[in-house]
């Protein structure tokens, strides 16, 4: 299924995307543009504007006499917010979920205690409202709602710490945990004593604790990588 509002070369990334990222197309292998809208039945142009958004990704690089050439992952915007869903939907899923929670693990904890210095009353209270929702979710199979406060929250925290480098981050923590949540990672419910760890960060962050913030965020992330351990390593 296509994303909305993308139309024909939404459905050709939709299908071209994940098999690069799966491997189904090797490294250094050469695409035809012309075979491909031939494939997959639409024009030339949709073909290529499928195929730019590929390059703006460094899945793919065209020439012309040459062709779309697959690169290397070492090329790939790992960063990307598309390219990281499309590896999630595939089998490279718990390597990758995996690596992203390592990534959480270095920057959040950092971002949590910034947060405590450079907060605004206006983050405090988004942060808090952010965890109250994710209590009020927190039982009952309402996965979907609660990860709607939790992706929030990390935004706030990433956003509040002052540093644009972390909030540029917030897509792909966004990814991860939602992730997390669609591909079954989690449990039925949220871990009771994660729900309670990021209400306490909220406090800190209020309070302008930063290294209870900043402790109390990196016990969140090592929660985050043991419930990998139900994924094969």
């Amino acid at each position: 299924m296509s994303t909305p509002g993308r139309g024909l070369h939404g459905r050709v990334l939709d299908a071209l995307g994940p098999a690069i990222t799966a491997g189904e197309y090797s490294t250094g292998s050469v695409l035809r543009t012309d075979e491909l809208a031939q494939s997959f039945d639409v024009s030339r142009s949709v073909m290529r504007e499928a195929v730019r958004v590929l390059e703006s990704m460094h899945l793919v690089a065209s020439r012309r006499r040459v062709g779309v050439t697959v690169l290397p992952p070492a090329q790939w915007n790992v960063y990307d917010p598309q390219v990281i869903r499309w590896r999630l939907a595939g089998a490279d899923r718990p390597r990758q979920l995996r690596s992203l929670t390592v990534l959480r693990s270095a920057v959040e904890p950092a971002a949590a205690a910034l947060a405590a210095r450079h907060a605004t009353p206006a983050q405090c209270a988004e942060l808090t409202e952010c965890a109250l929702g994710m209590v009020a979710n927190s039982r009952g199979h309402r996965l979907e709602q609660y990860l709607l406060h939790d992706v929030a929250f990390h935004r706030v925290i990433l956003n509040a710490s002052g540093n644009e480098m972390f909030a540029r981050l917030g897509d792909v923590v966004a990814e991860v945990l939602t992730g997390r949540t669609q591909h079954q990672v989690m449990f039925e419910d949220p871990d009771p004593a994660a729900v309670t760890l990021h209400v306490q960060v909220a406090e800190a962050v209020r309070q302008g604790d930063a290294e209870r913030a900043e402790l109390l965020t990196r016990e969140i992330t090592v929660g985050a990588l043991q419930e990998l351990d139900v994924l094969a390593p």
